[in-house]
């Protein structure tokens, strides 16, 4: 085995002195996004501001380790914070040393998931949510983002339970709200608003609540009820492994899998838009390099880490060409965690609000809402359902109900694939489903059918069904079939046993079997493997339809094929 992919700071690879101004300027950058980002996702998870840093710190240092990505950017993340938090806040009190354990044990699991699909190469679970459904679950997530941070917003004491039943809540209490509180929060969105259409690179998160903090300090807010986060502690937690027992490990494994599961749809996601020009997205490594920051993150006694579409893509604009600007922002991170907490005391819980106010309207896809709703409105309803499910149920449940939906699409998708009899380009050799603007021709005793899918247990009767009707539908005059298999990329063992009787039917009714176009090097070996290549012949699968055709002639009967076999 080559163990060369494998190595430690890969990302890293090929580095000179001549990228150094680029990191530089990018890391400074990531780090102004990412320290009001950090702990208002830390706050929105129920843990203490300086958590969020930690997060960060440990995602950054172990994915530029592991990871292969030159500018994906790990750390605490607003998408899987709301998913766990919910799930962990029925089995402890937010905040509380079991609270705490149970997000680290969390954490170690979802990494140890996530490392082991890349180790063995299973990217493709990452491909488990479709984009309609992951637009519902993102919109779902929006939603209990914003009906979290509304008291911190509106200065309103917070409020637990389901979302439906908080929104009530908060809907009653309105009259109490705090307008400065109001003010200032509103005020940090429209700073963030407004500077991300500038440009991404501005630190608008980082802006509004030094102005916000500002604020806090000149007009004495606090004395007008406006909530601060106080000093935080300075230092760096003592590493430890998680101090969870053996049944809070059984009780998180449903919810380490479903974290894992979107970890992974997020990381891939942003692996392969972010991949620097001329390097192909290794989806695999990317998910070791995050894994490992989940449980980097988990030694520290923060959560589980995702990868970041935003910061990611401001690494990318700033000039980042690796992985050093992730470090050169954790490093400057690390520093105000350790040594700077004095510096945050004034910083008004309603800025955070305003800072994950604007993450959730980030987040919602609204063009991907309407292009849905226009091109496919059984799709539009996915998005729907998900986003419901997310919003009323409990959140994990939600996230369940979601990836069920999306593999239940995949398998009607599969399902509704219909056997096509294809008909001959006029003055070509190619064979084309039948249609305008130009009508095909077929030839006298000559059948050539399609079936533009896998062939598996979910399609395999409707694929045996539509070729035995299309062969009877000839009263017997068809003498070659042709099987034109170009889509045909795989052949489980129930759809060979269909295919094996499809042949069978064919002969019985006195024509030819061939295959033609088996590209797929899996259902060329699912051929051999099941002995259906043997049933019809090597003779008899061609590379075209047109070859199957001339080869085999129009006044051949299986009798004279067997004969020569």
């Amino acid at each position: 085995m080559n163990w060369t992919p494998w190595l430690p700071l890969r990302a890293m690879s090929g580095w000179t002195r001549r990228d150094l101004n680029g990191d530089l300027i990018a890391g400074v950058t990531l780090a102004a996004i990412a320290i009001p980002e950090q702990m208002a996702t830390a706050r929105l998870g129920g843990f203490a501001p300086e958590i969020g840093f930690f997060a960060f710190v440990a995602g950054s240092v172990a994915f530029a380790l592991f990871g292969a990505n030159r500018h994906l950017s790990a750390g605490a993340d607003s998408t899987i914070t709301p998913l766990f938090a919910g799930s962990l806040a029925l089995l402890a009190t937010a905040g509380s040393p079991h609270y705490l354990a149970l997000a680290a044990m969390l954490a170690l699991m979802v990494g140890l998931i996530v490392i082991l699909n890349g180790v063995f190469r299973l990217g493709w679970v990452a491909d488990l949510l479709s984009v309609p459904v992951t637009t519902g679950f993102l919109a779902g997530i929006a939603i209990h983002i914003i009906v979290s941070q509304l008291p911190g917003l509106l200065g309103l004491p917070s409020e637990s339970g389901e979302s439906v039943r908080r929104i009530g809540e908060i809907a009653g209490n309105l009259h109490l709200a705090n307008p400065w509180s109001l003010t200032l929060g509103l005020g940090v969105f429209a700073i963030v608003f407004c500077s991300e259409r500038i440009s991404a690179r501005v630190p608008g998160a980082l802006i509004g609540m030094v102005l916000a903090t500002l604020a806090v300090a000149i007009f004495g807010l606090k004395d007008r009820g406006v909530e601060v986060l106080g000093a935080l502690p300075n230092g760096v937690p003592q590493p430890g492994p998680p101090l969870a027992g053996l049944d809070d490990v059984q009780a998180l494994v449903p919810l380490a899998l479903l974290i894992a599961i979107v970890v992974m749809v997020q990381t891939a996601a942003t692996s392969r838009s972010f991949a620097p020009q001329g390097d192909a997205p290794d989806v695999n490594r990317d998910f070791v390099g995050v894994g490992a920051g989940s449980i980097a993150a988990s030694l520290f006694g923060a959560f589980a880490v995702n990868a970041s579409p935003p910061r990611t893509a401001i690494v990318s604009q700033s000039g980042g060409r690796s992985q050093l600007s992730s470090l050169i922002a954790a490093a400057i991170v690390l520093l105000l965690g350790a040594f700077g907490g004095g510096l945050l005391a004034d910083v008004p819980q309603a800025a955070l609000a305003g800072v994950l106010m604007f993450v959730a309207q980030h987040i919602l896809r609204w063009k991907v809402f309407a292009d849905v709703y226009r091109q496919a409105p059984v799709e539009f309803a996915l998005i729907l359902i998900t986003m419901a499910a997310i919003v009323v149920l409990p959140i994990e449940t939600g996230v369940a109900v979601g990836i069920g939906l999306s593999l239940l699409h995949g398998t009607w998708s599969a399902t509704r694939t219909q056997v096509l009899e294809l008909e001959q380009v006029p003055g070509t050799s190619v064979w084309w489903p039948p249609g305008e603007p130009s009508a095909g021709e077929q030839l006298p005793g000559v059948l050539v059918a399609a079936f533009q899918a896998p062939l598996s247990f979910v399609n395999a009767d409707r694929f045996k069904r539509g070729l035995f009707d299309l062969v009877d539908a000839r009263n017997d005059t068809v003498k070659l079939v042709v099987l034109e298999a170009s889509n045909i990329v795989e052949i489980d063992y129930t759809a060979a046993q269909a295919l094996i009787d499809t042949v069978h039917h064919c002969r019985e009714a006195g024509a030819v079997f061939a295959v033609a176009r088996l590209e797929s090097l899996r259902a060329q070996a699912a051929l051999a493997r099941f002995g259906i290549a043997d049933l019809v012949g090597p003779q008899r699968i061609f590379h075209s339809v047109d070859a199957a055709i001339r080869t085999l002639g129009l006044d051949q009967r299986p009798q004279q094929q067997d004969k020569a076999k």
